[in-house]
């Protein structure tokens, strides 16, 4: 904006303002109409609807699906975008405070005075981009899987072998996930790594008798899976023994 355009929009501005109204009592009076509403609205749907509440929290139960509030999913989202244990910071500090700092910083990189959407183009693309990938990514996180189930790729010799070796090792896949192996073991990019061996390409170092009887007796702190019953068992063999 060179000088001559500024002279024009203070004279512009100037004669706006004189013929606008004072912020107080008549904008002040509209905010605080509106704040009532809206507590109105939250009021009444309060006492219509009531407040959705669960079961009790149950610290026996190993079936409990942790979920975040609504309001969180898009940074569940990207936690589960971001998989590497190394770059967890990174979705949970970095980029949501790098996009806080871009939006907090969006009035000193676009100091146009135009008011109209189509005159802002920074300013509409970043409203429509950080709204559409908030949006986008707190769908995705509503609709996500649970988190106890493996993300892992079906091997392509397993998919070699046909649509029932397809079948068998999906099912070992969800056993290993609801067993809690995850906890203690790494598979791929799911899972911890320790206090027990990552188990990506156990296969290749263990054949299939060799991780049922690991399986079934264990060196502590790792639990029997003894009295699992054998069919879970045959398939969380099944399954390890695909990792190659």
């Amino acid at each position: 904006m060179n000088q001559r355009e500024k002279e024009q929009y203070l004279r512009e501005y100037a004669i706006l303002k004189a013929q606008g109204k004072p912020f107080f009592p008549y904008a002040v009076a509209k905010d605080s109409l509106m704040a009532c509403v809206v507590m109105a609205v939250i009021i009444t749907m309060s006492l219509v609807l009531g407040a959705e509440l669960g079961s009790k929290a149950n610290p026996t139960t190993t079936t409990y699906v942790p979920r975040p509030e609504w309001y969180f999913f898009f940074l569940f989202e990207l936690l589960r975008v971001i998989k590497p244990p190394s770059l967890v910071p990174l979705a949970t500090i970095g980029v949501p405070t790098l996009g806080m700092i871009l939006l907090f910083l969006l009035p000193f990189y676009d100091r146009g005075p135009e008011r109209r959407p189509e005159k802002r183009p920074i300013a509409m693309f970043t409203a429509i981009f950080v709204i559409g990938a908030m949006a986008f990514l707190t769908y995705e996180g509503a609709n996500a899987g649970t988190p106890t189930a493996l993300d892992i790729a079906t091997p392509a010799s397993v998919t070699q072998q046909g649509s029932t070796a397809v079948a068998q090792f999906n099912e070992g896949r969800l056993v290993v996930a609801q067993s809690g192996c995850e906890a203690c073991h790494q598979i791929g990019e799911n899972g911890n790594n320790g206090p027990g061996p990552v188990l990506t390409h156990i296969a290749s170092r263990l054949p299939g008798e060799g991780i049922r009887r690991t399986l079934e007796n264990p060196t502590a702190p790792m639990p029997s899976f003894k009295n699992l019953p054998p069919k879970k068992l045959a398939a969380i063999v099944d399954f390890l023994s695909q990792l190659k």
